[in-house]
């Protein structure tokens, strides 16, 4: 808990947090000890500082939207790193990238800024955020806004996953609720209490989302286009039979940072 006091005060109140946790709390605002309150209690610190950082963005936190995990950021790098060769062979075109179950839309965004610099070689990238949810929907606004999105380059769209969406793109990605609800009682408290769980649970095996995403989403993608997903490392085999099942036969599964299944990659 110290550590994450420390953390709170060295981006929330920078000037106290010079003295050392301990020797600072004494000194502190009535604010900063209400802060310090609520950490204990439970709520999260990425809530009481207010924002995230992912990859270059910064993405705000509360109640509205998922907070971004580590795991997802660390996979949503690789992406950049393994498309951004190829995003350089689009001349004179827009990249159609789709952000489905798009929660906080740090996905989207993260991707739209580490490759906007090659909108100035003759491409431009548009996204569309697609989310169930109204108040992630406006957490999405927001976050565009705040990264300097310009507003001809996005969309949002209320969607429960394709309804709405129409066309095709060239990059479609995905971070569907995939947690069991047989497993709510694994979940820790405070994640149950703070984050939404229409972007935690995934019907009684967490593959219903999955489901209903990969069933239809190769008639959204271009000719050459491709699919990345996020889902839980004990769901490889059943999404590998769904992909099966579904018509695909081009994907690479790939594992996060702490060496567990975590996301696949999906040719069209």
């Amino acid at each position: 808990m110290e550590k994450e006091i420390g953390w709170l005060l060295q981006e929330k109140y920078p000037h106290y947090q010079k003295f050392g946790v301990r020797a600072s709390i004494g000194k502190l605002p009535k604010a900063a000890k209400k802060d310090i309150e609520r950490l204990k209690a439970g709520e999260p610190l990425e809530h009481l500082i207010g924002f995230v950082e992912f990859l270059d963005c910064k993405i705000l936190a509360n109640k509205d939207a998922l907070i971004p995990r580590a795991e997802t950021e660390y996979w949503v790098g690789e992406v950049v790193e393994k498309i951004y060769p190829k995003f350089k062979s689009f001349q004179n075109t827009d990249i159609k990238v789709l952000d489905m179950f798009a929660g906080s839309g740090c996905i989207g965004i993260s991707i739209a800024v580490s490759l906007r610099s090659l909108g100035e070689g003759g491409c431009g990238i548009h996204t569309t955020f697609a989310d169930s949810e109204k108040a992630a929907l406006r957490q999405i606004e927001k976050n565009c806004v705040l990264n300097k999105i310009s507003k001809n380059r996005y969309k949002i769209i209320q969607s429960d996953v394709f309804l709405n969406i129409e066309g095709t793109f060239d990059y479609i990605f995905a971070n569907p609720p995939y947690i069991p609800t047989t497993r709510k009682d694994k979940i820790q408290e405070s994640v149950l209490k703070y984050e939404p769980h229409a972007a935690l649970f995934g019907g009684k095996d967490g593959l219903f989302f999955i489901r209903k995403f990969l069933a239809p989403a190769k008639n959204f993608l271009t000719e050459n286009g491709q699919i990345f997903m996020e889902f839980d490392s004990i769901q490889k085999k059943q999404i590998e039979a769904m992909l099966k099942k579904y018509g695909y036969t081009s994907w690479e599964f790939h594992k996060d940072q702490y060496g567990k299944w975590r996301w696949v990659i999906v040719d069209n």
